[in-house]
């Protein structure tokens, strides 16, 4: 039975956490970061784990999470890490909402943060763009498919997204 978690997928940079925080304001629910909680079970950032352990290694950690997400988590915003949809458990965890933007949105959204450097910095995937903009578009398809819901939120008031996922998961329920 599906649970009353709300999932953000979405690739990194899309704004997943910053959506979640904003639902946190206008719903009863609780908000937790999949990478966050990867990060104190490790007690180190996640491209340390990548660097040190190794894509796989993290993957696995993302299995654990998913699992212990399903077991023990309810009424919860979940945002997650950007190959975190791949999880095979993700549709018992919740309602999955894709958040989507373009490629150059995103990068543009980074870009802006008062802190861009590093946001840019902690996401090793996105250090090479080329790369990045393969794996967006092969990720793109994936994202779509997995989704119960589908919210652009390219150029989008924050709060208008939010209304948006609140309606679309209340005419889903």
């Amino acid at each position: 039975m599906k649970k009353n978690n709300i999932i953000l997928i979405g690739f990194m940079g899309v704004g997943k956490g910053t959506v979640a925080r904003a639902l946190v304001k206008n719903s009863s629910m609780y908000a937790i970061d999949t990478d966050d909680l990867i990060e104190s079970m490790e007690n180190r950032k996640i491209k340390k784990i990548f660097t040190i352990e190794g894509e796989p290694y993290f993957r696995s950690l993302e299995k654990k999470t998913a699992l212990w997400l399903e077991e023990n988590v309810q009424n919860t915003i979940i945002s997650t890490g950007g190959g975190f949809f791949k999880q095979e458990n993700l549709a018992n965890i919740g309602t999955i909402i894709y958040l989507e933007s373009s490629f150059e949105g995103i990068l543009k959204r980074i870009k802006k943060a008062p802190n861009a450097k590093n946001k840019l910095k902690k996401r090793p995937l996105l250090q090479n763009k080329k790369e990045a903009l393969k794996l967006y578009n092969n990720r793109k398809v994936e994202y779509e498919k997995v989704a119960d819901i589908v919210v652009n939120v390219e150029n989008k008031d924050i709060n208008l997204v939010v209304k948006e996922i609140l309606g679309k998961v209340n005419e889903n329920n």
